[in-house]
């Protein structure tokens, strides 16, 4: 078998067809099997793909596992050379799995690769190239000149001699050696979704290079926006779900002091931000007490870290799974 193809099911039955006709459509030069990972196998209408594509490899989860613990389910069980991870709202456009299979056998020295998202329109879908990039963006922070020359100093981008090598890849599409499973055990099962694929690429990262060509794209659907952020405003750019692991995958990777700082520079910017909208409000004759929705929501979402504060710290052996209850995006947009 050359390429294992695991895919995450999550009440998606119908992309999941649509995904597996593009791949069953435009795949050839390599042996696949298909690995799905059902996560709710009581509403996930499993049973539509079944019937559809008898020859998959079935995989029911006991409970909702998340995307890292499900994956690592469907690789324990796989049989390839090489496995793709491919997320269940993709389509492939071409043979590019075929094409990742061959540059994987010519480059020995990349433990495993991704390829470009686009969106379905066939524009580039923009990404993260670099862990500093990322972590420059959980800083809430006044836009100034002065505070990004400081972000940019403290961490600067990598340089690569290799212009195809990144520092991580996106989870919607991983193709690797059987071996990048076996040296590093997978995902943490810490995360519960977001941020895994950014901490299996550090480890993943000491075996090998990871990269991206550019000839290798596929669509990914669902994903409109470009960060998954909940767009609420420049304070709230991430999801709840999204914060806690991004403040997970920093304590896991750069220690506590790397953890302490972010946190200590959300609380202190809690009057900040109060104090900023009240006196724009002041300015434009308004009560300075109104229209404070955003920062509200702000103050919520640090009390929900905040609540993971101890856990986080002592990096307890627990999946990081936020509660309907603290999914403050959910609850501020049902209003």
């Amino acid at each position: 078998m050359d390429v294992s193809i695991i895919i995450i099911n999550y009440r998606t039955p119908e992309l999941i067809l649509n995904c597996l006709d593009s791949i069953y459509r435009f795949t050839s030069g390599v042996t696949f099997e298909v690995i799905v990972v059902d996560n709710d196998p009581e509403n996930g209408n499993g049973a539509m793909i079944r019937k559809a594509h008898p020859d998959i490899h079935w995989i029911d989860m006991e409970y909702n596992a998340g995307f890292g613990r499900a994956n690592n389910r469907g690789m324990s069980e796989a049989k390839g050379k090489y496995f793709l991870l491919l997320n269940a709202d993709t389509l492939v456009t071409d043979n590019v799995i075929g094409r990742c299979f061959v540059r994987m056998n010519e480059r020995h020295d990349i433990i495993a690769c991704g390829a470009l998202q686009y969106y379905a329109d066939g524009t580039p879908m923009p990404f993260y190239k670099s862990f500093n990039e990322f972590r420059k963006t959980f800083f809430i922070l006044p836009p100034s000149a002065l505070f990004t020359k400081i972000l940019n100093k403290i961490y600067p981008e990598p340089q690569y001699a290799d212009p195809e090598q990144h520092d991580w890849l996106v989870g919607a599409f991983i193709f690797l050696r059987k071996e990048g499973f076996e040296k590093t055990g997978g995902f943490s099962s810490h995360f519960f979704m977001y941020g895994e694929d950014v901490e299996w690429s550090a480890r993943l990262g000491k075996w090998g290079k990871l990269c991206y060509f550019k000839d290798c794209t596929f669509i990914h659907l669902e994903n409109k926006n470009p960060f998954r952020r909940t767009n609420i405003s420049w304070i709230n750019r991430f999801s709840t779900q999204m914060q806690v692991s991004n403040f997970l995958w920093v304590r896991k990777q750069y220690g506590i002091f790397q953890y302490l700082l972010l946190i200590a520079n959300y609380i202190l910017m809690i009057p900040v931000i109060y104090i900023w909208k009240m006196v724009m409000n002041f300015r434009q004759s308004r009560n300075p007490f109104s229209e404070l929705r955003t920062q509200h929501i702000y103050v919520r979402k640090i009390r929900v870290l905040l609540k993971y504060f101890v856990k986080t710290v002592r990096l307890k052996n627990e999946l990081f799974k936020i509660s309907p209850n603290e999914n403050i995006d959910l609850l501020t947009s049902a209003k």
